[in-house]
């Protein structure tokens, strides 16, 4: 099989979809590697070391879409990519289907075969390919929020962790899954009063057993999340439904009450966010000012610290990308449940319930 890794266009999105490692193995497996020009220079990998294990570098996405049977990447594909897509090729990447009816549909009409890595899925229901994001993201969240506390940033003037004689800021984190509990370590350790809020009580009781006595649980329904809201200086949103649409738990009312220059992290932003007010940003304009309140949106948060991310998340995709070029799409999703779980569509039908329902379209399952 002929694995194509185009460079990153997505705004200031600095991963790639392989290492040198990757190629090697690939080429081990008897397969091509197809890699653009300059595609790992952004997580600080030169196209020799590529080379060096086997790789074919070539001028342009273009060449790489027309020749490759198998696209990797890290992003969704953007607009301009489109119409390079072929029918029947496999693309496997981060899709956040239910964030973009445009990008569905446009996915459909090219009748790929669509494998995403934040719907994939083991055996313990874990998620291997979007856990190491999360937990960059988690970890990131904090740093993004405290920077953007400061005065100049249009925050509140407080610093995360106080000063003796001084309260720390009030930090509210939104779910207790992977984005959640980096973000509460991160953020107790720089010692902000930290509430963490989540349905599941058993994670709770998790959280309050490793976690330091500035952390505090709460379980989470819609009286807890919006006095905690309205206390916060710093909010954390990491709700996660997987391979759906986040939900709405907070609403433009309840931010038009919130503290003058507090933050909203809407880390659930690339599954469509969790606050009525939050849109998708960039890193290069990453916030916007609404009712008073602060909101960090970006919806490619790792991608600001690609020399980590890169490496996090090809230590769990490399796995997956051999499989599926060993195999191909019907004998993978065949031999492994979580190929299965990754494919969300196949040549133009969604297989993706959550997907479907989101936008009321036509699904089918996939019959083994």
């Amino acid at each position: 099989m002929i694995v194509g890794i185009p460079k990153e266009i997505k705004n200031n999105e600095y991963r790639v979809g392989i290492l040198p490692v990757g190629v090697e193995s690939l080429k081990k497996a008897g397969h091509e590697v197809l890699m653009e020009k300059d595609a790992g220079s952004g997580s600080g990998i030169r196209d020799e070391k590529y080379l060096a294990y086997g790789a074919k570098i070539v001028n342009s996405s273009q060449e790489i879409y027309s020749q490759a049977d198998m696209i990797v990447k890290i992003k969704e594909p953007m607009p301009q990519e489109y119409a390079l897509l072929r029918p029947g090729q496999i693309v496997f990447t981060y899709f956040h289907f239910a964030a973009s009816r445009e990008l569905t549909e446009a996915m459909l009409k090219q009748k790929i075969n669509a494998f995403a890595y934040e719907t994939l899925q083991d055996a313990q229901k874990n998620l291997p390919c979007l856990t190491p994001m999360s937990e960059v993201a988690g970890r990131m969240a904090v740093h993004e929020g405290a920077k953007y506390l400061e005065e100049p940033m249009k925050g509140r003037g407080i610093l995360l962790g106080g000063v003796p004689g001084v309260a720390p800021a009030e930090v509210v984190i939104l779910g207790a899954g992977v984005v959640g509990f980096n973000a509460c370590k991160i953020a107790a350790g720089m010692g902000a009063n930290v509430v963490v809020l989540d349905i599941n009580l058993d994670r709770l009781r998790y959280i309050d057993d490793v976690m330091p006595p500035n952390v505090h649980t709460l379980m989470s329904n819609a009286h807890t999340i919006r006095d905690s809201v309205l206390k916060a200086d710093l909010v954390i949103s990491s709700v996660l439904k997987r391979g759906a649409k986040s939900p709405c738990l907070v609403d433009r009312e309840t931010v038009a009450k919130m503290k003058p220059g507090s933050v909203v992290v809407d880390v659930a932003i690339d599954q469509g966010g969790s606050f009525e007010t939050s849109r998708p940003t960039t890193h290069e304009n990453p916030t916007y000012v609404l009712d008073g309140v602060v909101h960090y949106c970006v919806t490619n948060m790792p991608g600001a610290v690609a020399r980590t991310s890169t490496y996090a998340l090809t230590n769990a995709t490399l796995p997956y990308i051999l499989m599926l070029a060993d195999l191909g799409v019907e004998k993978g999703i065949r031999a492994s449940y979580e190929l299965r779980t990754a494919l969300n569509m196949l040549e133009g039908q969604l297989v993706m319930k959550e997907v479907a329902e989101t936008f009321g379209l036509p699904w089918k399952e996939i019959k083994i």
